[in-house]
């Protein structure tokens, strides 16, 4: 609960220019000229939409006011800090961090690094140490990260400092207001918790790695399984005969339609923890408010933990969702991993029945659609200071495999104009992927692979092997772009005097939202007081594959450090999080007040 002397919007909306900027004092170190220009966007309708607008404001000011709000914070742990020089805002903030209490050695080493980051960039080292919960980076995590960050590109950590700047002032917001994201910080900490459940070898690295049917991949599921039960009040609760943990939670009417959601629990080797786990545990916390209201609403709830989607231990992917449409193929159960166990044998070892597989497929009567939420995994939402977006199409994509074959010949003696070098070949055609996909908005084009086989500094390239992945929101997009690319290898392996081998090894149709759906998610932003920006995914996800057989539309949420995912770096902040869970509640409450 707020206390009395906490800000409010009402006072804030009432507030002259200069009152509001009084009002605002601190909040942006030293730059009360933010403030100022945000006081013409009011009324403010939410603390969300206050502090985009201080966002637009800051933006709208120009790289020089940019720049002098950076060099207006202090180093970490330096001279201002020594002197007491600081506010009372950075004060508490390096105090929770404990940057009031180096050692020796940690204090010589952060300035050490503040003269090699001033040196290079000509304004300090920002970094939100309170970090993504609000509670305080340790040292360790923050040397870390000013490690890391000195290695940036100038323009790109001048934008980096400006996102932490705002991350400074969110959290500083909060304690002007006196409130707490207590549903992020709820989700937050369940997926903290999940992060304890890691595979030996990727433990003792200090590494999540969670792939399926794994000892660590059945106690996140058992996880999963007792909150649901135990702490969020599903009527009920199991694990499946392919892995994946359900909840449900029975409308008004246990016989009346449901709504489902969810996403993955497996993780990618040295994954992050918000990949896939965000979208279980959002609408978890929804069901665990209703249940604590005793509120039931007119449709059910059913949340899904997806066994698997990232194909980690076994060639197969979409293992979970794939079994809800009826699209799991018995004869995946003949894979074998990396150690020689078969499919089979580990659902046998974990006490699944692969027999009962079939079962699971949904019947789409049943069911009013699904909802997914996923952390962006793109750098998108985290550029432009916008903590949701909304899914407009899960892209499509085609992949091939391919070698051209060339001839292998002495670099020293063979002219320039009489080699057939394969490795060139494929670097013009890597070229023409990039100009031919930045011709369309959406459209990418990517050849992660490149090998020449037995290469030698001295020899002329006689082979080369590439992959080609070509993804769009729509179909005929990437196939035109396929198309063109494969038009374009034929002609340089024609002109070059080349052969070449080529294997399609994928083709995923796109799933584009439904609108209605979609529709659902633009309001519910927009009842935060948030832009409703609209962006397509480029990842594959859970919702692609219930694309078959019900509408679907999903939510993204912000990650942190440029949105990075795959990587232990991947983040969220219990402020963005606890957004989405608002988000999915108003969801809920549309939906509830169309089905009465």
């Amino acid at each position: 609960m707020a206390s009395t002397s906490s800000l409010t919007l009402h006072r804030l909306n009432a507030a002259s220019r200069a009152e509001f900027a009084a009002l605002l004092h601190g909040t942006y170190e030293h730059s009360p000229w933010i403030a100022e220009a945000a006081w013409d966007a009011r009324p403010f309708a939410s603390l969300a939409a206050l502090k985009h607008a201080l966002v637009r404001a800051t933006r709208a000011g120009g790289r020089d006011a940019q720049l002098g709000l950076i060099r207006a914070h202090p180093e970490l742990a330096g001279k201002a800090m020594l002197a007491k020089a600081l506010t009372a805002e950075s004060t508490t903030e390096q105090g929770k961090a404990g940057l009031t209490a180096c050692t020796p050695e940690e204090f010589a080493r952060i300035n050490e690094l503040n003269a090699a980051y001033n040196a290079k960039f000509g304004f300090p080292f920002i970094l939100a140490v309170r970090g993504p919960r609000g509670v305080g980076l340790d040292k360790r995590q923050i040397i870390a990260a000013f490690e890391r960050r000195a290695a940036n590109h100038p323009d790109f950590e001048f934008d980096e400092a400006l996102r932490n700047i705002h991350r400074i002032a969110e959290i500083r917001l909060a304690d002007k207001f006196s409130v707490e994201p207590t549903q992020g910080n709820l989700v937050w900490d369940w997926a903290e918790s999940l992060a304890r459940f890691s595979e030996p070898d990727a433990a003792a690295r200090g590494e999540l790695t969670v792939t399926y049917l794994t000892d660590a991949h059945r106690a996140t599921a058992a996880q999963l399984a007792s909150w649901m039960r135990d702490e969020c009040g599903f009527d009920d609760v199991k694990i499946d005969a392919v892995g994946n943990v359900v909840g449900v939670y029975d409308g008004s009417d246990p016989a009346a339609q449901r709504l489902i959601t969810g996403s993955h629990y497996d993780t990618v080797r040295n994954g992050g923890k918000y990949d896939g786990r965000l979208g279980i545990l959002v609408p978890m916390a929804c069901v665990r408010a209703l249940s604590g209201r005793g509120e039931r609403l007119p449709f059910g709830i059913e949340v899904v933990g997806f066994a698997e989607e990232e194909g980690q231990r076994y060639e197969a992917v979409f293992l979970g969702s794939g079994a809800l449409t009826g699209h799991f193929d018995a004869r995946w159960l003949d894979q074998a991993d990396a150690d020689g166990v078969r499919m089979r044998d580990a659902m046998a070892a974990a006490g699944l029945r692969p027999e009962d597989i079939p079962a699971l497929k949904r019947d789409p009567a049943r069911y009013l659609g699904f909802v997914e939420v996923h952390i962006e995994q793109g750098p998108v939402l985290n550029e432009m200071d916008l903590p949701l977006g909304i899914v407009t199409s899960i892209n499509g994509s085609v992949r091939h495999v391919g070698e051209v074959v060339g001839l292998a010949s002495h670099a020293g003696t063979t002219p320039m104009d009489r080699r057939r070098d394969a490795a060139t070949a494929v670097a013009e055609l890597a070229l023409f992927v990039e100009q031919r996909a930045r011709a369309e908005p959406h459209l990418v084009g990517t050849m992660g692979m490149l090998e020449v086989p037995n290469g030698s500094i001295n020899v002329v390239p006689g082979r080369c092997r590439f992959s080609l992945d070509v993804r769009a929101p729509d179909d005929a997009t990437r196939d035109a772009c396929s198309a063109d690319i494969l038009a374009e290898l034929a002609a340089i392996c024609q002109r070059r005097g080349l052969a070449v081998r080529l294997q399609e090894t994928l083709r995923a149709s796109a799933a584009p939202s439904a609108p209605a759906w979609q529709s659902r998610w633009e309001r519910a932003v927009a009842a935060l007081g948030l832009p409703v920006h609209r962006l397509p995914s480029g990842a594959g996800h859970d919702a692609m594959k219930m694309h078959a057989l019900l509408p679907q539309a999903m939510l993204f949420v912000r990650g942190e450090n440029a949105g990075i995912s795959h990587n232990p770096l991947e983040s969220s902040t219990a402020h963005d999080i606890d957004l989405a869970v608002g988000a999915f509640q108003t969801l809920l409450e549309q939906l509830a007040s169309e089905t009465r």
